[in-house]
């Protein structure tokens, strides 16, 4: 593949997604710009018109919106794509733990895994995806085989996904003189990393020593999901904060879901939201998921949206960030690893919008960066990014699904997405 050399012309960039201090913002606060591309590089962004006469044109951009790579920092690729055979039988949390559990026991062979997982991966490529994070169901065969599986697949997506990680067991599991075995594979495992779930009724104090014992122990991070509940009377996650500042944990710490911050009175709120600020922790909604199964009543109407605090939490300077979570498995039985229409949902049921403001780095520069890249668009950065088809940030979230161009190291390319008949689930 050949990169290109010329000029993107006449397109427009979020002023959060770019350093380009020579580009004024205009409406939207977009910055219209040409983009000057060279040996796979951004050599350099313009004010839109000013890119020199005798630089070749690649395309005229029509005043189209212009994004980094997606970063999609939690993602359950072993669970993904089994609804069919398996779907949640009643739509509730407990329906699709019994449900996952049936179908691991059945049908997880090492290949099924794998073709799963690689069919996951191509949605997320051809949707522009270049950073994904995937927490991995650790128990039983299914942890003994997934990890050098995940190793394999993680070699083989160089390139075009920089993949990550995460053991996903109960946080019981780590008192368990075996946990040992846990944290040598992530440890073996490029970007790996130690994960748990923990609710206000698992939670205990010698508990989570041990799991961040083991991540001191090995040089791991923690990637948690934690209280994905409405539970009104507590947090697992003050708690977490709170052990991460006693023990000074020098790692990174990621909570996903934090559902039940939101049910807790507006003073504790507050204080939790602080503590989480003060300890360094990451937050990650995933609402769609937890909009399907939070508050179900067979029979009425729900009226809790199972999102945690994430204007509050921004507001106080955490940062907070969304992600795709369970893909058509009994989690969640829609999406396709398309963060544009996950960032187009996560607008509507938070009302990230009147104005979208940063919100676009919660897919994007946000995630990338606690992923360890710096996916800014910028003078002298990567020739990675997203040609929309959008030329509002209105227009982008109304369409979603609408057309999109990819330039990975400098040249255009159509990976497209798979087919279903692509996909064997053992049905």
């Amino acid at each position: 593949m050949q990169n290109s050399t010329g000029t993107i012309r006449n397109v427009r960039i979020p002023a959060c997604l770019s350093s380009a201090p020579a580009v004024p913002a205009g409406p939207d606060d977009l910055l219209s710009c040409d983009l000057l591309i060279g040996g796979g590089t951004l050599a350099d962004i313009l004010p839109a018109g000013t890119a020199p006469a005798e630089m070749p044109d690649i395309l005229d951009g029509r005043g189209r919106i212009v994004l980094p790579l997606f970063a999609d920092i939690h993602t359950h690729l072993d669970k993904s794509f089994i609804w069919d055979r398996t779907p949640n039988p009643d739509g509730t949390f407990a329906g699709a733990i019994g449900a996952v559990d049936r179908d691991r026991e059945a049908f997880w062979t090492p290949d099924d895994v794998q073709a799963r997982m690689e069919f996951s991966l191509r949605c997320a490529w051809g949707h522009g995806t270049g950073f994904l994070r995937t927490h991995l169901d650790t128990m039983g065969a299914h942890g003994e085989a997934v990890w050098p599986l995940f190793r394999d697949m993680q070699a083989r997506w160089a390139g075009r996904i920089a993949l990550q990680a995460v053991s996903l067991v109960m946080l019981e599991r780590y008192l368990d003189p075996e946990s040992v075995r846990i944290a040598q594979a992530v440890a073996e495992t490029p970007g790996g990393m130690l994960g748990a779930v923990i609710m206000h009724d698992n939670v205990t104090s010698d508990r989570l020593d041990a799991l961040f014992g083991l991540a001191e122990e090995y040089g791991c991070d923690l990637d948690l999901h934690v209280d994905e509940n409405g539970f009104p009377d507590g947090t697992a996650l003050e708690q977490i904060a709170e052990k991460a500042i006693s023990r000074r944990f020098q790692g990174k710490i990621v909570c996903g879901h934090c559902c039940s911050l939101s049910r807790q009175d507006s003073g504790r709120q507050k204080d939790i939201v602080a503590r989480v600020r003060d300890s360094g922790i990451g937050i990650v909604s995933l609402p769609t998921c937890n909009l399907y199964l939070q508050d179900r009543k067979h029979g009425a109407t729900p009226f809790w949206r199972g999102v945690t605090l994430v204007h509050e939490l921004a507001a106080a300077g955490v940062p907070v960030m969304f992600a795709s979570d369970n893909v058509r498995d009994p989690f969640f039985p829609y999406g396709d690893y398309d963060m544009l229409d996950v960032f187009s949902r996560c607008v509507r049921i938070a009302q990230l919008d009147s104005p979208v403001g940063n919100w676009p780095e919660s897919v994007t520069t946000r995630p990338a960066r606690w992923m360890g890249h710096n996916t800014m668009l910028r003078s002298g950065g990567g020739a990675d990014f997203i040609l929309t088809d959008a030329r509002t940030m209105n227009e982008m979230l109304s369409r979603p699904g609408a057309g999109r161009r990819l330039m990975r190291d400098g040249q255009f390319i159509e990976p497209g997405i798979p087919d279903y008949d692509q996909l064997s689930t053992g049905q």
